[in-house]
């Protein structure tokens, strides 16, 4: 069927199945905000838009005097930025898709964008298409491609025009986001569309309905494409392909619409920061415990990093990483094309979640039980029901707890000072 510029035709639009499936995806945060590397990747607008002193401060005792953020970009080089590199960590943490910012809300486009004459990364800085470079990268690694775009830039003159004009003028739609959209699905045809930078406007002066009208009828990605909700004011949670509702959403109960959950692995900030400290990083059990909260919900989890300037992933955002990808290599049975069980989470005190694939069902308990006795609840089981552990050669002995549920005995732990620490995964077949 053909598509109409109107929410209620294309909101009926069934998500392209490989989105469910995916569940892991890797977001990137890389721009002239990774420059300053302070505060967050707001920091123009929190510097020049909001005048707050500690920015003033910062810039006045690191850059010479007169210092527009303009002069920024030429820092921004991407001397260390090797695309296949950063392909391989994330498909060795996981993940199944990757959304990359092509332009944040300052207008500056990681590729040569032909309507944002030398504030791209062709005309200056790094002098490279980014966007171009990594998606090739992805692709030879089988990963799918998303493009994170900002519809709105804070300073751009003809955007405040617009502004000033209670959005009753388009020159900005019309000069500048809409000619990137269609460049960047023309282009690099990405497997995601990832907007943002939506909420001071309605998406009628976006044009947003007649875009996805375009995008899912005669783009070249028209049958595998999704799109967030990010379209306009009042779009959120509401319209588009999949919902993000807001920055690090989480729903609580079973959502009736395929979600996505954006965290960052800096908890302060999306962009790099140079004075991030290890206790401002999440540490590898929230991950996980993220994660296994988020798909149990029907959710995917797109978690975020801030390369530098540079384009270096650091260290421990690396580390962080790895340790996410080695977790879903024993367990990502439990996560990947799962979908939620007819209970999400156990109200006992082990924390257990649930997911199911099939007439499996998978319990992801985040603590191990002190007498490593698992007590579930949920599942009725059958004479024929049968347990194992991800991971764990053999069936795990189990027998039916008295009240409701079973009893797992899990297999003997080295004693060790400290409760190991991540998740585990039991499956269980032939219960109810």
């Amino acid at each position: 069927p053909r598509y109409r510029p109107d929410w209620a035709s294309l909101d009926a639009r069934p998500l392209p199945a490989w989105f469910d499936r995916a569940k892991v995806g890797v977001f990137v945060h890389w721009g002239v905000f990774s420059v300053p590397a302070w505060g967050s990747e707001w920091f123009w607008w929190h510097w020049q838009g909001q005048r707050d002193a500690a920015y003033e401060r910062f810039v006045r005792c690191r850059f010479p005097p007169g210092t527009s953020y303009a002069d920024f970009a030429p820092r921004f080089t991407a001397h260390d930025f090797q695309p296949r590199q950063w392909a391989q960590l994330f498909q060795r943490a996981g993940a199944r898709y990757v959304v990359l910012t092509t332009k944040h809300h300052e207008g500056f486009t990681n590729w040569g964008s032909p309507v944002s004459w030398n504030w791209n990364s062709v005309d200056t800085g790094p002098h490279r298409d980014l966007v171009g470079e990594l998606g090739q990268a992805l692709r030879e690694s089988n990963l799918h491609y998303g493009l994170y775009h900002s519809l709105m830039e804070w300073f751009n003159p003809l955007y405040l025009a617009d502004k000033e004009s209670g959005f009753k003028t388009q020159n900005f739609v019309s000069k500048k986001t809409m000619p990137e959209l269609y460049d960047l699905v023309l282009k690099y045809k990405p497997d995601v569309l990832w907007s943002d930078g939506d909420w001071e406007a309605p998406d009628s002066y976006w044009n947003s309905t007649s875009f996805l009208a375009w995008l899912y009828n005669d783009s070249p990605v028209k049958d595998t494409v999704v799109v967030n909700d990010r379209w306009g004011m009042g779009c959120s949670c509401r319209h588009g392909g999949f919902y993000n509702c807001a920055d690090k959403y989480r729903p609580g109960t079973l959502p009736d619409h395929k979600w996505e959950m954006c965290s960052s692995l800096d908890r302060h900030s999306w962009g790099y920061r140079s004075n991030m400290s290890l206790a401002e990083v999440m540490d590898e059990m929230s991950v996980i415990e993220e994660l296994v909260q988020t798909v149990s919900l029907g959710g995917n989890y797109l978690l975020n990093v801030g390369p530098t300037k540079e384009g270096v992933i650091v260290p421990i955002f690396q580390e962080r990483l790895l340790a996410l990808g080695r977790w879903l290599d024993t367990n990502g049975e439990a996560i990947y094309e799962s979908q939620p069980w007819r209970v999400q989470m156990e109200n006992t005190t082990d924390t257990v979640w649930y997911t199911s694939k099939g007439p499996a069902v998978y319990a992801i308990f985040l603590l191990w039980p002190r007498d490593s006795v698992l007590h579930l609840s949920s599942p009725i089981p059958s004479p024929g029901t049968q347990v194992t552990l991800l991971g764990f050669a053999g069936t795990l002995k189990w027998q039916e707890s008295p009240g409701k549920g079973m009893l797992i005995t899990l297999p003997y732990m080295l004693p060790s000072p400290l409760p190991p620490q991540s998740g585990w995964a039991v499956k269980l077949e032939g219960v109810k």
